[in-house]
């Protein structure tokens, strides 16, 4: 049996890889929505969201669907919601929100294909966590092609600079990610 351990640095060494944009991410997308509302307790999950490059029309990324979902209490994602997702082959893991051990701590999952490629990862949280930040990051990536652009060149980079280190690659570009997110909030401020 596989540790926890080892299991995180299995999927921590899986390899990064950039691809064209996809144009069946989106119906990837809402095809999951509609299979975590039909097996999870309505009661514990709340809104379902499609955010991250695969959520930006037009912008390479990895060929992963992110999926942010509202979850009422996350102590319930881990005694109801964590138990009926592997039961259907999804990787679970109970992760913190920055570094190797920052607080607060989510419920996440990730959902392979049948060649054992990641297609999904869902990332549980409760409505005041900051993760919700990140689909101001995705709108304003919509709204600003140039900036976009920006940011797949830059993921390209730095996917080939740590093809086999997802960590690397993800701490490496965060302040990018971080810089356009604090963009992002000004501009909703200006707007509203």
């Amino acid at each position: 049996m596989e540790t926890l351990k080892q299991k995180i640095a299995r999927v921590l060494k899986e390899e990064v890889a950039i691809v064209a944009y996809d144009r069946c991410w989106p119906e990837m997308f809402e095809q999951e929505r509609l299979h975590l509302l039909s097996c999870l307790p309505r009661d514990l999950v709340k809104r379902i969201e499609h955010f991250g490059s695969t959520a930006v029309p037009g912008l390479s990324a990895k060929p992963i669907v992110d999926i942010l979902v509202e979850v009422k209490c996350l102590d319930e994602t881990q005694k109801i919601i964590a138990p009926i997702l592997e039961a259907q082959g999804y990787d679970y893991f109970w992760r913190p929100s920055w570094g190797d051990d920052t607080p607060p701590y989510y419920a996440w999952f990730i959902k392979r294909n049948t060649d054992g490629y990641r297609t999904h990862h869902i990332h549980m949280v409760e409505a005041e966590f900051e993760h919700w930040n990140r689909l101001l990051f995705r709108d304003y990536l919509i709204d600003h092609p140039n900036v976009a652009q920006e940011y797949a060149r830059i993921k390209k980079t730095l996917s080939d600079l740590h093809r086999g280190d997802r960590a690397a690659y993800t701490q490496a570009k965060s302040d990018f990610i971080r810089e356009v997110t604090d963009k992002a909030m000004r501009h909703c401020r200006k707007t509203t």
